[in-house]
């Protein structure tokens, strides 16, 4: 481990190095010498963190500690990382998926100009040191520092084209949405700290037990609740559609690989406090489960094939955290991984589609592509066999064994799960049939124009389609392979590998079958409503979901026009009237006193005598009485 050691700082060192180059030196670089520079930087972190991930194996651990970056009375933090198989894992796929995103954008972006383009590229950088920082840290300060840099970035690229006034509201809805997650975090450290006298995440989690039960509920219910704001859940998911502003490979890498993977990494690696607060696990199960079926109901009626793909998501990580409650940590983190793989895949195909109709987004305007996007129809049609769960398709594996889970832990859970597992597969398909099945819907110019997008746009839906059919077997259940189950086995020694109560094989095999054959079923349903497209207006529940719920305008009337009014109030009345009227009130005070005082310098000596005789009898006066 000592090498490893040695070296590791170089991960999250690179990206923060090509930051720095392509955002002072944009405007000198020529965009191909910034573009090798930004994958460069990536790609040789990710083949440093498969070098990790190698001497990691069999349960190698240890913290490389640097210097100190805080030292303050009892509070002692250590600029250190933690390596062990969770954070290797996460680091694979940060420099993994991130290296693919950014060579995707290469051509993506080429149209930019160069110093927007080496704008683009430095906050790339940017974003996958800050969210390396977050996964490598050995203490929650540092954690923090990376939590805070990702918002940043998320800030920075949903707001790209920051001309654009809708797109710069989406970027500060984005930010300010996660601040409010932040400060429960920023709470439940002080928490921590004021309970343990550490927040390093050793001292931390063996001081663990010998806390209250109230104390672990409440610490572990602010990180929860900061981790609603990253990771998209009920009540705080709203910014995450609303990022779609941003360009799609940005849109990947935040949904993919960074940003909404944040919360559930700081939840798996706080386990050891999570095992000892089975109230807040239970609060994290409904809010996933909840979070994934709202989700999946505004998906069914969204139009804009990226809004599709976010709602998707914020479904997704519904799931995964789903799992984190019900302890199953393992299944979520295997369902982080390919989740990684397939929605990177379907963000990416989706810009290819935008690309090649001319930034056009709205699926009812496109249709009858697969016979001109060959490559991108059938890497897409791979995404949503597997975010739809088709054995033998990387979703199939995640999914089941999040499903396996809920089922072990709960029936109602379960139905309900499969429920939204169902509803994934229909949207899903409508959205393949709307976008590439049926004749084209656009205008003839687009159709004149339709064309593939260049090699490495699609070279990189390839190599992720392949992970997306293949990533799932490393995490194949024992019922198909003794020992197949290599993901569990890696992350035993950091996370606890246990079930409510084991099933057998036999049983585990027809829940298999059930939600395979259920969601062929949907799949052939939804070939049977959208393979011929008919624009119909949405009425009733339709329309409630087409308008999602409905939920940003409840926030909107209940906090945000609220609170905008008491702002104005503020400003008009209480700022202007009272603020205000007694600065200029002190102010016309001493003008006026001073105006009346000089009156008193008349120049006249006559004047000055009788001044100075009645002062000197007040003083008289007063002395005479001050004597009595």
């Amino acid at each position: 481990m000592q090498n490893v050691l040695q070296i590791v700082w170089l991960i999250p060192f690179l990206p923060l190095i090509g930051f720095l180059i392509n955002g002072l030196f944009r405007k000198q670089l020529s965009k191909s010498l910034i573009a090798i520079i930004a994958c460069t930087t990536v790609l040789a972190s990710f083949v440093l963190s498969i070098w990790v991930f190698l001497q990691v194996k069999g349960g190698n651990s240890h913290v490389a500690e640097y210097f100190n970056l805080i030292s303050a009375g009892s509070l002692k933090v250590p600029f250190a990382f933690q390596i062990d198989a969770l954070s290797s894992l996460f680091l694979l796929i940060i420099t993994g998926i991130g290296f693919i995103i950014h060579v995707y954008s290469t051509s993506y972006m080429k149209e930019e100009t160069r110093e927007h383009y080496g704008r683009y590229f430095s906050y790339l950088n940017l974003f996958v040191f800050s969210m390396l920082l977050l996964v490598m840290g050995a203490n929650y300060v540092i954690m923090y520092l990376g939590w805070e840099g990702v918002a940043l970035c998320s800030y920075l690229l949903i707001g790209y084209w920051f001309k654009n006034t809708e797109f710069s509201k989406a970027a500060n809805k984005a930010f300010i949405m996660n601040r409010i997650g932040d400060l429960a975090f920023l709470l439940a450290l002080f928490w921590i700290f004021s309970k343990t006298g550490s927040l390093n995440f050793d001292v931390v989690f063996s001081k663990g037990p010998l806390l209250d039960s109230s104390d672990i509920t409440i610490i572990t219910l602010l990180l929860f609740f900061g981790a609603t704001a990253k990771s998209a859940q009920i009540p705080l998911y709203t910014w995450l559609p609303d990022a779609m502003a941003g360009p799609t490979p940005v849109s990947a890498l935040i949904h993919a690989a960074t940003m909404v993977n944040a919360g559930i990494y700081m939840i798996t690696r706080s386990e050891a406090l999570y095992s000892l607060a089975p109230v807040t696990q239970n609060v994290v199960a409904i809010t996933g489960l909840a979070t994934a079926i709202l989700a999946a109901t505004i998906a069914l009626k969204q139009n804009d094939i990226k809004k599709v793909l976010a709602y998707s998501t914020v479904s997704q990580l519904g799931y995964i955290f789903l799992a984190l409650g019900l302890g199953a940590y393992t299944a979520g983190i295997f369902h982080v991984m390919t989740h990684a793989f397939f929605k990177a895949l379907l963000f990416l195909a989706a810009g290819s589609v935008i690309h090649a109709m001319g930034g056009e987004q709205d699926i009812r305007k496109m249709g009858g592509l697969k016979g001109k996007l060959k490559i991108t129809y059938i890497t897409f049609v791979v995404g949503c066999l597997a975010i739809s769960g088709i054995p033998p398709f990387s979703g199939f594996f995640s999914k089941d064994a999040i499903l396996l889970s809920a089922f072990e832990h709960n029936k109602v859970l379960y139905v309900l799960a499969l429920f939204g597992a169902l509803l994934t597969a229909y949207y899903m398909f409508r959205l393949l049939f709307l976008t590439f099945n049926g004749s084209f819907r656009g205008t003839q110019e687009q159709k004149d124009h339709l064309h593939e997008g260049p090699a490495t746009m699609t070279l990189s839906l390839i190599v992720l389609a392949i992970l997306s059919f293949a990533g799932g077997f490393i995490g194949i259940p024992e019922v198909f392979a003794t020992g197949g189950d290599k993901l569990s086995e890696f992350l035993s020694p950091v996370v606890p590998v246990f079930r409510e109560g084991a099933v057998s094989h036999s049983t585990e095999i027809i829940l298999m079958v059930l939600t395979a054959v259920l969601v062929i079923v949907v799949i052939v349903m939804a070939w049977l409503r959208f393979r011929k497209y008919q624009q119909v207006e949405e009425k009733g529940i339709g329309k409630f979901l087409e308008n999602k719920w409905y939920v940003d305008e409840l926030y909107d009337n209940v906090i945000v026009n609220p609170l905008s009014r008491f702002g104005d109030f503020l400003k008009n009345v209480f700022d202007r009237s009272v603020v205000d009227g007694l600065v200029n009130g002190v102010g016309r005070l001493v003008n006026y006193g001073s105006r009346q005082i000089r009156l008193l310098q008349s120049g006249q000596v006559t004047g000055y005598v009788l001044l100075m005789v009645l002062s000197m009898l007040l003083i008289f006066v007063v002395q005479f009485f001050l004597r009595k």
